[in-house]
């Protein structure tokens, strides 16, 4: 039997959420959620999020769906009548079309309900301020008010903490971080809207290029442009 505690963590598939894998594998036993909500690259996703599963050798894991941010909508990644930036974020540009209102939230939430069921004691997410996009839901004063509101209405209290290593990293210590708790990289999906070949014009493809080429390393998925 394992001494080591669990921790539940959220993966996506993309780049982020792989590292933050690779971060929490190195002292917990681990448990995989990942989530559908409509989003574009829905397919694609889930199949990096079975794949790194499969590297880490997880059997246990969660696959919800909560589609109803799609029927809300109000973002890009859901409603596909509405375009999804292309280039980098410029500063100051506001919050782009691709956010999801409070999504990370949801998926959050199922997290915390999970944990109280199966003794986790430790909640991973990707999320990362610095180099992102200026999503609200991505901020570390989210995260502090969020594990604060859960340690008041659970029953495991104050032993259920929200655990954000990557948060102020930008992308290229993300993925330098990747390299040294070798992650497998090549599995990850971070594109917005393809799911054979990343585009490399959207926001993300843009940022996850940006931080493979500042950190001197080649980015192993294939890209269109």
């Amino acid at each position: 039997m394992s001494t080591r505690s669990k921790a539940i963590v959220l993966v996506s598939g993309g780049l982020d959420s792989a590292v933050c894998l690779g971060e929490a594998a190195r002292e917990h036993d681990l448990a995989l959620l990942h989530v559908n909500y409509g989003q574009r690259t829905e397919g694609r996703e889930l199949r990096a999020f079975e794949d790194l599963a499969v590297h880490y050798g997880v059997t246990e894991k969660l696959v919800v769906d909560i589609t109803h941010l799609k029927q809300i909508g109000g973002s890009s990644l859901v409603d596909e009548s509405r375009a999804v930036e292309t280039g980098l974020p410029e500063p100051g540009a506001g919050i782009p079309s691709t956010y999801v209102p409070f999504r990370n939230a949801h998926i959050l939430s199922v997290a915390v309900s999970w944990a109280e069921v199966n003794g986790a004691t430790r909640i991973f997410i990707g999320a990362v301020e610095e180099d992102g996009s200026g999503y609200p839901d991505c901020r570390q004063e989210f995260y502090d008010r969020f594990t604060a509101a859960v340690q008041a209405g659970t029953r495991l209290g104050h032993r259920l903490t929200v655990v954000t290593p990557l948060i102020h990293l930008d992308k290229a210590a993300i993925v330098l971080r990747g390299r040294e708790l070798s992650v497998p990289l090549q599995l990850t999906w971070s594109c917005y809207t393809g799911q054979d070949v990343a585009c490399g014009e959207c926001e993300s493809c843009r940022l996850r290029l940006r931080g493979f080429a500042q950190a001197g390393v080649s980015d192993p998925i294939p890209y269109r442009a």
